[in-house]
């Protein structure tokens, strides 16, 4: 081919190129002006016919160049159409990643195949269990308050696969009485029970040779009676309905007074030394009393008593009726712990695991025949029993002597007062037996426990004659509304 001597053009070529890659040719009725780059992958110079060779068939082509792309390589530069997400299946990517920080990563995986996202190569499905995740960086600097969620950690999160919720934080109970009140000649005795509150919210105490009713409502003070210089006080308890309070006395009385009009109601005779616990059931007044016995009392006869238990070697000093008024369970200082039968003359069980004094006595409102009990200051110990077989259940040494315990109806935790050596009161979950709260402030031995009508205050006496009042429980849980089955529902729901 002979060469070019044609002038140069004045074109600017990019660099690389040659000017002879370019090739100018004469426009005619049966060629067109066309460019070729050889170094182009795209090259499209044979879809030309050249007036060079005259000798070929002549060629009719277009202004314009639609190429081939089921032989194109576009898929070399990522150009392969992808489901958009602002069309249907969109939301998929965002449904799987929701199911993954949920249920874990095995279940958006196993889930991810019937997906209308996944599958094929370079499928979101294996690429996307990744996004949107926090790295989790284990190191022992405090961790940032933009940390990941719980949720999607590996490492204990709250719905991953083989772990088990969070522990919930301890609940918080205050450290401080919210009210004291002065009891003067408030005894200092371990055997006697000279507090008691009202299903009416009104609490009595023994206080020497008297009783007084405070009512928690108002605050109000009424002097119920005064036994005389030759008698005093040594318990106090009332009926389940509030109505009435049997008071025991040191010459082995049984006082029945009404409370609503202070009227003493009936006196009954038959131990012959200090009365120090009383127990009520539906219809049973049950004492216990020094000389070792146990009277039962009913105010529908005429006689003092109906029947007598003995069983204990020593002064009887705990006495409790189960919630369903078939058991009676009570503690001497002789070390046991009775269970007695409503319709027995003997124990049932006698308990002896206690090596000190069993005043301390409690029956689970939330399970039947379950038992709890605490021992004195040689045992220190409180033991939960089962009263079908007599079984101990479980005990844990508290590390001071236990005077009362007292079981909450609103929660399953149980409070527990002590004496010698640190004078605390105490608050345990069951059944995991974990502290919940200890609180301090009496000076002496906290011999006395009620807890008020609603089950959230209680309130503790001890020698340093005070009064001192506790919010310790939380208020009982409601169940939510359901739904309406009567005639007239049509199937409605609460909504608020």
């Amino acid at each position: 081919m002979e060469p070019d001597h044609r002038p140069k053009s004045g074109l600017n070529l990019p660099p690389g190129m040659s000017q002879t890659s370019l090739k100018l040719e004469t426009p005619s009725t049966n060629s067109f002006l066309w460019i070729s780059n050889r170094s182009s992958p795209r090259s499209i110079s044979n879809l030309s016919a050249s007036s060079s060779s005259p000798s070929k068939a002549k060629t009719t082509c277009s202004d314009r160049f639609i190429p081939c792309r089921s032989s194109s390589r576009l898929h070399t530069f990522g150009l392969i159409e992808k489901p958009s997400p602002s069309k249907e299946g969109g939301n998929d990517a965002y449904i799987r990643l929701l199911r993954q920080e949920l249920f874990g990563p095995d279940f958006a995986a196993s889930n991810s195949c019937s997906s209308p996202v996944g599958g094929g190569q370079g499928s979101p499905s294996s690429l996307n269990r990744n996004m949107m995740r926090f790295k989790v960086e284990h190191s022992s600097s405090l961790s940032s308050p933009f940390s990941p969620s719980n949720l999607g950690r590996a490492d204990g999160g709250l719905f991953s696969e083989g772990s088990t919720p969070p522990a919930k934080p301890p609940r918080k109970v205050p450290k401080t009485p919210h009210k004291v009140l002065d009891a003067p000649q408030l005894q200092d005795d371990f055997y006697l029970n000279l507090v008691d509150w009202s299903s009416q919210n009104i609490l009595a105490v023994g206080l020497g040779t008297c009783v007084y009713l405070w009512n928690a409502s108002n605050s109000k003070v009424t002097k119920l009676c005064d036994l005389g210089p030759n008698d005093s006080v040594c318990s106090v308890q009332w009926t389940r309905e509030g109505s009435y309070v049997s008071i025991g006395t040191n010459l082995g009385l049984v006082q029945v007074w009404d409370g609503a009009q202070g009227k003493k109601i009936r006196t009954m005779s038959g131990h012959q030394t200090r009365t120090g616990v009383l127990a009520w059931n539906s219809r049973i007044l049950s004492s216990g009393s020094r000389d070792r016995a146990i009277l039962q009392h009913d105010l529908r006869v005429s006689d003092d008593y109906i029947s007598k238990l003995v069983g204990h070697k020593s002064e009887i000093c705990g006495l409790k009726w189960s919630h369903d008024d078939r058991e009676l369970a009570s503690g001497g200082n002789d070390n046991q712990l009775l269970v007695w039968n409503l319709h027995s003359q003997q124990p049932l069980h006698k308990l002896r695991e206690h090596t000190a004094a069993v005043k301390a006595i409690a029956w689970s409102p939330h399970q039947s025949d379950l038992l709890v009990s605490g021992g004195g200051t040689a045992d220190r110990c409180i033991r939960f029993w089962n009263t079908t077989n007599g079984n101990q259940l479980n005990s844990m040494d508290t590390g001071s002597q236990v005077c009362n315990l007292a079981w909450s109806k609103n929660v399953n935790e149980i409070v527990s007062t002590h004496g010698y050596s640190q004078n605390q009161v105490m608050v345990w979950k069951y059944p995991s037996l974990t502290k919940v709260a200890t609180l301090t402030g009496h000076s002496f031995r906290v011999l006395y426990l009620a807890m008020s009508p609603d089950g959230q205050t209680i309130v503790t006496g001890a020698g340093d004659e005070t009064l001192r009042f506790w919010n310790i429980f939380p208020s009982i849980k409601l169940p939510a509304p359901g739904r309406e089955t009567g005639l007239w529902s049509m199937g409605r729901t609460y909504i608020r």
